[in-house]
């Protein structure tokens, strides 16, 4: 059973929404540390928050907001230091989360030239800043920040804006 089946089968409810693999081991051939990154889609928070003891059952800290408004955030690791899986969830009112996510993906996909020069940046900081988290996210957060806008722009004029009722008219496929 993979992982995003394990986590819908404990999360069930009205409230789901979508389960999506997102971070550099959702893109072919691009430099990635063996964590997966998956972005969970809620209708509310409260749903979130009443999903932390099973979240926990299925081996995941239950971290909170961990430093981003509207975020419950989990972390699983294998073994202790070993990092695993990473699960950002968001409810439906937080769009622009969701949408940064999954149009930074889509665009690493669609622009292999960007998802090269994204690797090579990645592995040179983890040679860098090996057992240093911090550092290696700051080393990062410009090109991330710059290629969101762009992914941002692309997808838009493909796509649209959010709707209304912040659902984001998403031609991708959900895990």
């Amino acid at each position: 059973m993979t992982e995003a089946a394990r986590i819908r089968a404990v999360l069930r409810g009205e409230d789901w929404v979508d389960l999506h693999h997102i971070g550099s081991t959702a893109i072919a051939g691009l430099w990635a540390k063996p964590v997966i990154d998956m972005l969970l889609v809620a209708r509310s928070l409260p749903f979130l928050d009443a999903a932390a003891p099973a979240m926990q059952g299925l081996g995941y800290q239950v971290m909170g907001e961990f430093g981003l408004a509207g975020r419950r955030y989990f972390r699983k690791d294998a073994a202790p230091g070993v990092r695993t899986h990473h699960l950002h969830a968001y409810a439906l009112g937080s769009a622009a989360e969701i949408e940064r996510h999954l149009a930074f993906r889509d665009y690493l996909r669609a622009y292999p030239v960007a998802a090269a020069a994204y690797g090579e940046l990645k592995r040179q900081l983890a040679e860098q800043h090996a057992g240093n988290p911090a550092a290696y996210m700051d080393g990062k957060d410009a090109f991330v920040k710059q290629h969101e806008a762009l992914a941002l722009q692309w997808k838009r004029s493909a796509v649209g804006e959010p709707r209304d009722d912040g659902t984001i008219p998403w031609p991708g496929r959900a895990l």
